[in-house]
């Protein structure tokens, strides 16, 4: 199949381009190369991949490289929770113009696309799910600012005011988005799949829990937690943990995304569908910062702030069930795997970093050509 991958430059959208040119399809990435995402255009592009430079919001240059796709994974977008809070129009007119765009040109435009994938996210939720261990019930108080500052952390239950215990969550538990971020990806997936229904093209939405690996910007401040951390770690500092750290989390790796994604493709099962795609394990923040610290031999210690941020939520972590018994998905990378093939990659990408200032100071000295 010919695919087109909005997006398909970053961190997620390049690894699936591998992933289906070993399948043997044929991929256009099709990507703005934003500079906070891309500071320089990066060398992990496949080489037998089609490279256009556009704005999904572009709908004419848009349309241009539609004309031939037999499938659309929708990757491009505005990421960063806390960042949609104060970039209100940038992240509204990127991710909900840039998706209505897209949708304007299947609805209204002759084009062969026969699949919609659309990249979700667990942020949606808001808070996971929990069941009290004393009356069985499910449904939670938010967590009040009084609550925070005396430093208890856990959901209460509404009925019985006992904390709660976490537990996976499911597709059908009901979406509650606390940032702006979280409110486009929920517009997101439910357009795409609204106009899909309407209109026959068959549509999948994933949403996608805490993903980490090789290509992940170690920079940009919107980045992964993982990232965040081995950036700290990497400067000799420790990674710097919210509340107790015992928040409960999902990590799940890049590789197991594209598995995910790759399986809806062909796969009349997942039309019209949304899937939690994660791990399926649950792993605590304070434990992903000391397998990271461990993994990169470094003897800082985690900074526990006992601080809290308001928006985060307490525990979030996947139920797969669906995506398994539907798509055949099994998670294949195992955490710690997975951050020893990060923390191998970084170290290339620091030598690498340093040998470009280093060509470029000489340069810049006139004592080397370009």
């Amino acid at each position: 199949m010919r695919v087109l991958i909005t997006g398909g430059a970053g961190f997620i959208g390049s690894h699936l381009t591998d992933d289906l040119i070993s399948k043997g399809h044929e991929v256009v990435v099709f990507d703005n190369f934003s500079p906070q995402v891309h500071p320089s255009r990066p060398s992990y592009l496949n080489p037998k991949a089609e490279i256009v430079d556009g704005d999904v919001r572009d709908k004419e240059k848009l349309f241009d490289v539609l004309k031939e796709a037999e499938a659309v994974y929708h990757f491009a977008g505005k990421v960063g929770v806390g960042q949609s809070m104060y970039e209100i129009s940038n992240y509204t007119d990127v991710n909900v113009g840039g998706t209505a765009a897209l949708l304007d040109i299947l609805v209204n435009k002759e084009t062969p696309v026969k699949k919609v994938v659309v990249a979700s996210s667990m942020s949606l939720y808001g808070e996971g799910s929990y069941e009290c261990p004393k009356c069985r019930g499910n449904i939670h108080k938010p967590r009040t600012h009084e609550q925070m500052k005396n430093r208890d952390w856990e959901m209460k239950c509404s009925s019985c005011n006992a904390s709660m215990n976490p537990i996976p969550t499911k597709e059908d538990n009901l979406p509650v988005p606390d940032s702006l971020y979280a409110l486009t990806k929920k517009f997101q997936e439910d357009v795409v799949l609204q106009i899909g229904k309407t209109y026959g093209i068959p549509s999948v939405a994933f949403r996608f829990f805490n993903v980490y690996g090789t290509r992940q910007a170690l920079s940009n401040p919107y980045t992964g937690v993982a990232a965040i951390f081995m950036s700290r770690i990497k400067n000799n500092k420790g990674p710097l943990i919210f509340e107790d750290g015992n928040q409960l989390r999902d990590f799940v790796s890049v590789k197991d995304i594209c598995q995910g994604c790759t399986l809806a493709l062909k796969s009349k099962a997942a039309d019209y569908e949304v899937f939690n795609l994660g791990s399926g394990k649950e792993i605590s923040i304070l434990n992903l910062a000391k397998n990271l610290t461990t993994l990169c031999g470094s003897r800082v210690t985690p900074e526990i702030t006992h601080q809290f941020r308001v928006g985060d939520v307490r525990h979030c972590f996947s139920d797969i069930s669906k995506i398994k018994s539907k798509l055949d998905y099994e998670p294949k990378v195992k955490i710690k795997d997975g951050l020893k093939e990060l923390i191998e990659w970084s170290k290339k990408e620091e030598a690498q970093d340093l040998v470009e200032h280093m060509k470029s100071q000489l340069q810049s000295r006139g004592l080397v050509r370009g």
